[in-house]
């Protein structure tokens, strides 16, 4: 081996050791280099984005294209924040910062680097998610008092009347005690977010508990449904409350199998992956939690109306006629209270709701190498 193809495959490690997608663009504006994350990103290998232009892979008019030919013309580095890049060949909500730089070896040629934003952006939102949940807990300690004691009050005097009235007005007697009864079930839905005790939590087969899911939704709700799975087997414990986990995953498969509906070709599908690169601070501490464990449940239903998808997770937004929107905001605060974040991606025919949870402290492995998922350095 020469000492110049030593160099180059030097180079082509360190590249593909970066954990940014990485391409190179030459002067007639083709894909000359890839590294293994800019394969992910534009889901394609090295080989066949060689064979394109790099406007063939990104939204048309995109700012990215005038930051290439800006670099050309000075001969200088340039960075723009927050592009845009979303489209139905890269997903939804592909928003990054991009650092374009000369190759000054190749005239023409630049170098693109890709960092994604999206995942700094979902996990503040998650952040706002949890407050959203604690201003829930304080209406809900609220109403547990104001509200639950004058309604048994409404509720007795109505039994009271019905033994005195007309069969015809024993039918309102009855709607007063039936709509008395949905009231006080739906204050002690929302109790469920007053309840601040620590949970109890220890290794959990992550397998097991989707079994029990598609067991449960295949027996009732998603009879009609085809559920699939794609699991990692090898994939370590969470650190977290079974039976919590069991209530999770069964309001997702339930939200999915709603929104699919009567469709015929209605698939769910559960998978299960190991993710390194997301960690995240602890409250009041300076640890970092890792979160590796991605767990997800897809459907290809409608999809989630574009305007709602960012307040998905908050209460009282639903998109049933007769929803309370308390589903998902309960998930999302069992989520935040076991240290993980769920986010939710969404396209006509394919939704995404995933899942990502620390592993149990027994298997976890130290000193991991992560990115910052915030962006910052």
């Amino acid at each position: 081996m020469t000492a110049n193809s030593s160099g180059n495959g030097l180079a082509m490690a360190v590249l593909n050791a970066i954990q940014n997608p990485v391409v190179m663009v030459d002067q007639n504006g083709h894909i000359a280099f890839a590294n293994w994350e800019a394969e992910a990103f534009f889901g394609a290998s090295a080989s066949h984005l060689a064979r394109y232009r790099i406007s063939t892979f990104i939204p048309f008019g995109s700012p990215l294209l005038s930051l290439i030919d800006q670099v050309r013309e000075r001969r200088a580095p340039v960075n723009e924040y927050r592009v845009d890049l979303s489209s139905p060949r890269l997903g939804q909500e592909k928003l990054v910062d991009l650092y374009v730089a000369p190759v000054l070896s190749q005239p023409g040629s630049v170098v693109v680097v890709f960092q994604e934003r999206s995942m700094a952006d979902k996990i503040d939102r998650q952040l706002t998610h949890r407050a959203a949940a604690r201003s829930v807990t304080g209406l809900a300690s609220m109403l547990a008092h104001e509200i639950k004691n004058p309604l048994s009050g409404i509720r007795g005097a109505a039994q009271l009347l019905e033994t005195a009235v007309t069969d015809e007005d024993r039918a309102l007697t009855r709607l007063i005690c039936d709509e008395t009864d949905r009231i006080v079930s739906l204050v002690d839905r929302m109790e469920v977010f007053s309840d601040e005790r620590p949970v109890d939590r220890a290794p959990v087969n992550i397998h097991s508990v989707l079994d029990q899911v598609k067991a449960v939704a295949k027996a009732g709700f998603a009879r009609n449904i085809r559920v699939t799975e794609s699991y990692d087997p090898s994939l370590p414990p969470v650190f977290a409350n079974r039976d919590q986990l069991v209530q999770v995953f069964l309001n997702l498969v339930k939200n999915a199998a709603e929104a699919i509906g009567d469709r015929t070709d209605g698939e769910i599908q559960l998978t299960t992956a190991y993710r390194p690169g997301i960690r995240l601070s602890v409250a009041g501490s300076r640890e970092k939690i890792s979160l590796p464990l991605e767990f997800c449940v897809h459907d290809n239903g409608p999809g989630v109306p574009t305007d709602l998808l960012p307040h998905l997770f908050d209460p009282f937004i639903t998109t049933k006629t007769n929803g309370s929107g308390l589903g998902l905001a309960l998930v999302a605060k069992i989520i935040g209270g076991h240290g993980g974040i769920i986010e939710c991606d969404s396209q006509a025919s394919r939704t995404t709701f995933r899942v990502l949870m620390p592993m149990s402290k027994d298997t976890a492995l130290e000193d991991t190498p992560l990115a910052n998922p915030t962006g910052t350095n």
